[in-house]
């Protein structure tokens, strides 16, 4: 049987300047993939000649006129996918850094009902580990937290790991067009899914690194990265635990934080005037400022660890609405991320 279980399985190919790898990827997508859709973001060498060039009767040529990023090409990809009844869609990069070989594994979580978003986590091998470049392993683990917090899916790390799978009833269920349209696609992916309670799964896959480079800024990356996420995560607390309910973590956060912010303002005011002044600070005065800031941590580490608790398990997919049609899904003409060329992909049987 097929590693689909019966599932149509495609998998999206956001593709910039890469001649010099598209075809070898594309070469090792496995023959029980239903669909493979491959969009050229704008290239300017042969990637998209490389393309069309390919035998495989899989493939479809989507075409974007100029640069629009890797979130807009995989919106393409998705809406592509979801016309033509795909149940999983993954994303696989051109530059041949994503072993194909674990694809099964990936949609695993998906076809069993567990998940309705699986993600690659190159942490969990350490031999691979020894082949990613260390700034690269330092960045993950700086942005995971954030991210964490940002999302509410506090077990999953790797937040910038592109190599996912996700469920129709999930992909359905998004807003694509408030995806980030660039490197903050996988991340956006994550905080979105955590707004639609949507279950999602690490899967252990290391990856392969050569002599590619990336197209991804670092510098870039450490600069706009953790302003989103922390944006996001406050938005994400305000939503779940102001908006939509108001429970212990609410009550927890209401009083923890004004009690932090007393005792810092507090204690920094007075420690200013004893320096300005010479003098020794009060006992009482210093108790005055270190209670709070002790009871306000309290209470903000409970909401954390009932936040952490609260992360969503149950898959969408399992819930007897079924979300995955709805009218932004479907395509615009006038958008060119809409517009493809080559044979249209044939349905296999599953």
């Amino acid at each position: 049987m097929a590693a689909g279980e019966g599932l149509r399985v495609a998998v999206i190919v956001p593709a910039y300047q890469a001649a010099a790898t598209i075809e070898k990827v594309l070469a090792g997508i496995p023959a029980w993939v239903n669909a493979i859709y491959v969009i050229d973001d704008g290239s300017q060498d042969e990637t998209a000649a490389r393309v069309r060039a390919t035998s495989d009767p899989r493939v479809r040529l989507l075409v974007h006129g100029m640069n629009l990023g890797v979130g807009d090409a995989m919106v393409s990809g998705y809406r592509h996918a979801l016309r033509q009844g795909i149940d999983i869609c993954v994303k696989m990069d051109a530059d041949d850094q994503m072993d194909p070989s674990y694809l099964p594994d990936l949609i695993q979580p998906l076809v069993l009902g567990r998940a309705d978003y699986a993600k690659g986590n190159r942490f969990h091998d350490l031999e691979a580990l020894r082949g990613m470049p260390i700034i690269r392993r330092v960045g993950n683990a700086a942005l995971s937290f954030l991210l964490k917090a940002a999302s509410g899916q506090w077990h999953i790390f790797d937040p910038t790991n592109g190599y996912t799978a996700i469920h129709r009833a999930a992909l359905g269920a998004l807003d694509l067009t408030k995806l980030h349209p660039r490197y903050f696609f996988e991340s956006s992916m994550l905080v979105m899914l955590g707004t639609l309670d949507a279950a999602v799964e690490d899967v252990p896959i290391p990856a392969r690194y050569r002599m590619e480079r990336s197209n991804l800024s670092i510098g870039r990356t450490l600069i706009e990265f953790p302003w989103l996420l922390f944006r996001y995560a406050c938005l994400r607390v305000l939503w779940r635990y102001f908006v939509l309910d108001f429970n212990a973590v609410s009550l927890f956060l209401v009083c923890g934080a004004p009690l932090i912010a007393f005792g810092l303002i507090f204690g920094l005011y007075h420690w200013i005037d004893s320096v300005a002044r010479n003098v020794l600070t009060p006992t009482g005065t210093i108790m005055l400022a270190v209670l709070p800031l002790i009871l306000g941590f309290q209470l903000l580490l409970q909401a954390l660890v009932l936040d952490i608790q609260n992360r969503p398990q149950r898959p969408l997919q399992t819930r007897p609405h079924d979300r995955a049609s709805r009218p932004y899904q479907t395509a615009n003409p006038a958008d060119p991320r809409d517009r493809g060329e080559g044979p249209p992909s044939p349905r296999p049987s599953s």
